[in-house]
């Protein structure tokens, strides 16, 4: 598996296993599956309901727990110093573990400064090897990290060959941090990406699929990715793409797909910020 190495130097798988939506009583069975593939990411969320499936997977499994990386996140309704520190402790509670890989702010939304001072004391304590934030748009982030002491060390956006988060990309460099890709074949409702007749025709000439290659494309970037399949042999299809490289002008090619930074969810929409803080605040 190719890494990346974060700003702290703890290294990092460049694709892993989302479990986004997977349901609770299903969870444990899929992280099972997605470790005997192979996997060593698992990415999972306190706003998913499935921290203890994950826990029960990987407390059962005979990979041994420093070879995964684990991450989650703290919700919105868990922002603030002291809720976010207890949160914090849930977590590692329903994860059946002493500590956590890397551990993100899930929006940009309520009091993420007080969320941060309790993760910056969780990482300091060594209950928390990595910090960073997810779905912080540009303008959001870049006033984020400019008032922290320890700077993100990863921003979790939706970003695949459509998405491509451009904009923001130099605002993380000057951070040093990196980019985690959740959605990278697209995202909830977005079929664009596995369907694309680009993707499709270079893949063609690796034998790889569509998704394969979109999935290359962005850990080629160094871009942390994490689909998500309920399905074992599409989880080992997903990733058997380190077997082969893009080309420069293939790499070109792809980028020509952008349409547009936003995603499938404005996560800067007043509207949708209006139900985060009202629903969880």
């Amino acid at each position: 598996m190719e890494t990346i190495k974060l700003s702290n130097g703890v290294e990092m798988p460049l694709l892993g296993y989302g479990v986004f939506k997977v349901a609770p009583q299903e969870c444990e069975r899929c992280v099972s599956d997605a470790l005997n593939v192979g996997y060593r990411l698992i990415d999972t969320a306190q706003a998913y309901f499935n921290e203890e499936g994950v826990g029960n997977a990987i407390s059962k499994s005979s990979v041994p727990r420093q070879d995964i990386f684990l991450v989650t996140k703290v919700w919105i309704s868990n922002a603030g110093e002291e809720k976010a520190a207890a949160s914090i402790d849930e977590s590692l509670r329903k994860l059946k573990t002493d500590y956590i890989d890397l551990l993100l702010i899930h929006q940009a939304y309520g009091d993420v400064f007080g969320s941060w001072r309790a993760m910056e004391k969780a990482y300091r304590a060594g209950k928390v090897r990595a910090i960073g934030v997810s779905n912080f748009q540009a303008g959001r982030f870049f006033d984020f990290a400019h008032y922290v002491d320890i700077k993100p060390m990863v921003n979790q956006l939706q970003c695949n060959p459509l998405v491509q988060q451009q904009g923001i990309e130099p605002i993380l460099a000057e951070h040093d941090t990196k980019m985690m890709a959740w959605g990278p074949l697209g995202g909830e409702g977005a079929e664009g990406v596995v369907k694309n007749e680009l993707l499709a025709s270079i893949g063609k000439g690796y034998g790889k699929t569509a998704a394969q290659v979109a999935l290359r494309w962005l850990t080629q970037r160094g871009i942390v990715a994490i689909p998500k399949s309920t399905h074992v042999e599409r989880m080992r299809q997903n990733l058997d793409i380190f077997d082969f490289t893009l080309a420069d002008e293939e790499m070109k090619r792809i980028a020509t797909l952008n349409c547009h930074d936003t995603g499938t969810v404005n996560f800067g929409d007043p509207q949708f910020v209006k139900f985060l803080i009202e629903t969880y605040g």
